[in-house]
């Protein structure tokens, strides 16, 4: 691939953008936002002059909503040879693609796997979709040069490619992205108007689970517009399973004996059926998911003191598999959590006593 086309320079279109510049591909950007293509210009995505004859591959990076319509413009000006989308949902714009009769030949559905909190070109990064599982969704129609330059974009973004159904995409992302969401946004509402020393007290679990609720709410409004449906199906089931547990929690303050044992019976068997599906969640590089134990490490909040303790832990031959930092309110220290492998905590714990870091049991 040797040119391109974003239209629409956001942070997935302007991520992409970059990766492929970083590539040697010459990328044109075009956005309804002029402001938003000069940004995105200004960083090393690639030029807002249109190109002088049909690029090799168009990437349309807009709202699910407008997939169709920007797309048949595209085809319409001549844009490119290829087309593909990244929009967050398949099945949608599919159908209104063939509604209006775009040639479905040189073109394919695409959904990147990866995103932040924060919206637009200035959140952009050329490795966004570095490691990255990254959607096609190709039909009997589309053709093999197509299906290639997709691929091909895939690889120079550095992401892995998966071949899916459209509908099949749709319920998987609702799944896995679109009620966990919804279910975030909803833990983190219940923060709005609690009382400022609960709200003080929040640690990494909180933290956790409320980190995608900062997301830009009108651009999930346009996403799950395109995938309500299925979306209200899970979040009927969450709904049952959390009425169930409701009933489990009250019964644990019955006066009887067995009205305690079966409430907590309730409440274990959720918290079994979560420890089971948490399990099946790719592990690293996709393996199996493996069990780490956590090693927590009190650090000085000091320039540099992060990469001291990661050149010790290196220095003692650990691999760290996964980092979490927790910052202490009011107090110039964290915590930081390293999950390691279990032979190597011993080793790990006695290694950095001994260098002189604090090291909670």
């Amino acid at each position: 691939m040797r040119t391109a086309a974003v239209i629409g320079t956001g942070l997935i279109g302007t991520s992409a953008a970059l990766a492929l510049t970083g590539r040697g591909v010459a990328v044109h950007l075009e956005d309804a936002d002029q402001d938003a293509a000069r940004t995105a210009a200004a960083l090393g995505a690639g030029t807002t002059e249109p190109p002088e004859g049909p690029v090799d591959l168009a990437i349309v990076a807009v709202p699910p909503a407008l997939v169709g319509k920007v797309l048949a413009d595209c085809q319409r000006r001549g844009l490119a040879r290829c087309y593909t989308d990244v929009a967050s949902v398949k099945a949608g714009p599919r159908a209104e693609v063939a509604a209006l009769g775009c040639d479905t030949v040189h073109y394919i559905g695409g959904h990147p796997m990866a995103g932040r909190e924060r919206s637009g070109p200035l959140a952009a990064r050329a490795d966004l979709f570095e490691g990255r599982p990254w959607v096609l969704t190709p039909t009997e129609d589309t053709d093999t040069d197509t299906l290639n330059a997709a691929l091909e974009l895939v690889a120079l973004c550095g992401a892995m490619p998966i071949v899916m159904d459209a509908a099949a995409h749709d319920r998987a992302v609702a799944l896995v992205s679109h009620a966990p969401q919804l279910i975030s946004s909803l833990v983190a509402a219940r923060l709005e108007h609690a009382d400022e020393t609960a709200v003080r007290l929040s640690g990494q679990g909180v933290r956790d689970v409320t980190r995608i609720a900062a997301s830009n709410p009108a651009l999930w409004v346009d996403i799950l517009s395109a995938n309500a449906g299925v979306v209200a199906d899970i979040l009927q089931e969450v709904a049952a399973d959390l009425d169930e547990t409701v009933t489990a929690l009250r019964a644990l303050q019955a006066d009887d004996e067995g009205g305690r044992r079966a409430g907590a019976a309730g409440i274990e068997a959720v918290m079994r059926r979560g420890n089971t599906g948490h399990a099946r969640i790719p592990g690293k590089h996709g393996a199996p998911h493996t069990r780490y134990e956590t090693v927590t490490v009190v650090l000085g909040d000091q320039p540099g003191e992060l990469g001291r303790l990661f050149g010790e832990v290196g220095a003692l031959g650990v691999n760290i598999e996964d980092v979490t930092i927790e910052h202490s309110d009011g107090q110039q220290v964290g915590h930081v959590h390293l999950d390691v492998a279990p032979t190597a905590v011993r080793l790990l714990t006695n290694g950095l006593r001994d260098r002189g870091w604090s090291v909670r049991d």
